[in-house]
């Protein structure tokens, strides 16, 4: 019998925009799956990218998604020089891909990679998922099982739970205020929860019309979680993580909640 090896996740990005030193979502989970696929991912030497076999695409937005046609050019002569090797697997929900294919992969804002080099071998093909699916990526030793879980945003999104030796691993996605999530996380084992936090309370507004948290939401988010468990938040704008994260640990005393960094490394 194989015995699973430890999961290894890499923050590649968690801010919600780009500046000096920041770089927006993405995860880099062993070294063949991207968890979204923002700015991050073009710090990864050229090598490593021709190595991402699957990438899990919260929503359509593009802080999300950015990497995705970029990779797929940079990588493609790398990738096919080995005849074994296939498209790069693109997961998402069924709106998620159509937005992909409708105004990114449309010949106009990029090239359809799903169709290049050649509509029967391409180096990126679509495969649809649904809330609550599991996803089985990787293999042999590494093979792991990433859940989809519901999130609340202003376009259909997700978020993502990667079964470890050690619990989950939970990333929120973007999202508002989300009972679903908790549901769907009621009586787990969580290892560590990243969950999103965009704006301080001077902007919730715009957090609510954004279907964003912040602290104050935020902190009732957490009061549903069972138990105590590691957090981490992601997705404040360059400037703002210190002042976000004062505010939430102000509010919310239960939990040790800390910023997600980027090159922050979850072995679990």
């Amino acid at each position: 019998m194989t015995l699973p090896i430890p999961v290894r996740l890499r923050v590649l990005g968690c801010s919600g925009s780009i500046a000096a030193g920041s770089r927006t979502t993405a995860f880099l989970l062993d070294d063949h799956t991207l968890i979204d696929a923002g700015t991050g991912v073009g710090d990864l030497p050229l090598d490593a990218m021709a190595c991402i076999d699957d990438i899990v695409v919260s929503h359509s937005h593009l802080d999300h998604v950015l990497a995705i046609p970029l990779l797929a050019d940079s990588v493609m002569k790398l990738r096919f020089a080995n005849p074994g090797r296939g498209p790069i697997r693109v997961h998402g929900l069924p709106q998620t891909l159509v937005a992909l294919r409708t105004h990114l992969f449309n010949g106009q804002l990029w090239p359809d990679f799903t169709s290049i080099p050649s509509p029967e071998r391409p180096i990126l093909a679509l495969h649809p998922f649904e809330i609550g699916d599991t996803l089985s990526l990787g293999s042999g030793a590494a093979l792991r099982r990433v859940e989809v879980l519901p999130a609340a945003h202003t376009v259909p999104a997700c978020g993502f739970a990667v079964d470890t030796p050690q619990g989950w691993w939970v990333y929120s996605g973007d999202t508002g205020p989300n009972p679903a999530l908790w549901a769907a996380l009621k009586g787990r084992r969580i290892a560590h929860l990243i969950i999103e936090t965009a704006f301080g309370d001077d902007e919730r507004w715009l957090a609510d019309l954004s279907g964003h948290l912040s602290p104050s939401s935020l902190a009732a988010e957490l009061a549903q979680l069972d138990g105590i468990v590691p957090v981490h938040i992601t997705h404040p704008k360059p400037g703002e993580v210190a002042v976000v994260v004062a505010q939430v640990r102000a509010i919310d005393t239960a939990h040790r909640v800390e910023p997600l960094v980027k090159g922050m490394v979850f072995e679990l």
